[in-house]
Parts: structure tokens; C-alpha cells; sequence
């Protein structure tokens, strides 16, 4: 499975971007994966944002970003979304997406497929 990020840019504090991720597969996307988002900041570890349940699609996020990010899926295109509002210059940093094939997962060590990241910035 190939995962491909776009949407990332400069934006200024209290502002909006839409990330998006396809994921080019031979077969499908399996109900029972988990696709999410994570980030990493400058100098810090990366750290889970966001998931969503492929087949359910419940959705999970981290305290950070509850009520200013949601997460959505589209089936038919194997692609996520990640639709970020109220952007803080702490939310600076690569977001990637990922696969988890065992199921949800918070922890970025358990994911089994990433993609190349895109790069957010918020000013201030």
C-alpha cells in the first residue's frame, strides 16, 4: 500500500487547511484497518492526531485537537481526510498518514504504513 498526503502549507493562527490521504492498493482497503493521522513537531516525538475506523468509521482524537479537527473518510476513493479549523501555531508540524492493520491503535509504533508526511505551518 502506497499512502500519498497533500494539503499542507503556511496558514496563519485561527485559520483552516484540509489534508488529504489516498491510498493506492493492488486490492482494498480492509474494514478492519485503522487509517490515522499523526504529526511530528519540530524537536519533539511524533504523536497520534487522529483515526478513523475504516469500515465503521468511528472516528478518535487526540485532547489536543478535539472539537478544531475532524477526521472523515471516503470509500469509494481509499482516501482520508483530515479538515484542521482554529489552527494554533502548536499544531506546526509533518502530518502523516498511516495504516494500522491490527485495528486502532493511539501509538505511532504500531502503525504498519506511512506516508511521506506534509508540512503544516501556523504563524502567528
Amino acid at each position: 500500500v502506497q499512502l500519498q498526503a497533500s494539503g499542507g502549507g503556511p496558514v496563519q493562527a485561527g485559520g483552516s487547511l484540509r489534508l488529504s490521504c489516498t491510498a493506492s492498493t493492488s486490492g482494498r482497503v480492509f474494514s478492519s484497518w485503522t487509517m490515522g493521522w499523526l504529526r511530528q513537531a519540530p524537536g519533539k516525538e511524533r504523536e497520534f492526531v487522529a483515526a478513523i475506523r475504516w469500515g465503521v468509521g468511528n472516528t478518535y482524537y487526540a485532547d489536543s485537537v478535539k472539537g478544531r479537527f475532524s477526521i472523515s473518510r471516503d470509500k469509494a476513493e481509499n482516501t482520508v481526510y483530515l479538515q484542521m479549523n482554529s489552527l494554533k501555531p502548536e499544531d506546526t508540524a509533518i502530518y502523516y498518514c498511516a495504516i494500522n492493520r491490527q485495528g486502532l491503535s493511539f501509538s505511532p509504533a504500531e502503525y504498519d504504513e506511512w506516508g511521506q508526511g506534509t508540512l503544516v505551518t501556523v504563524s502567528s
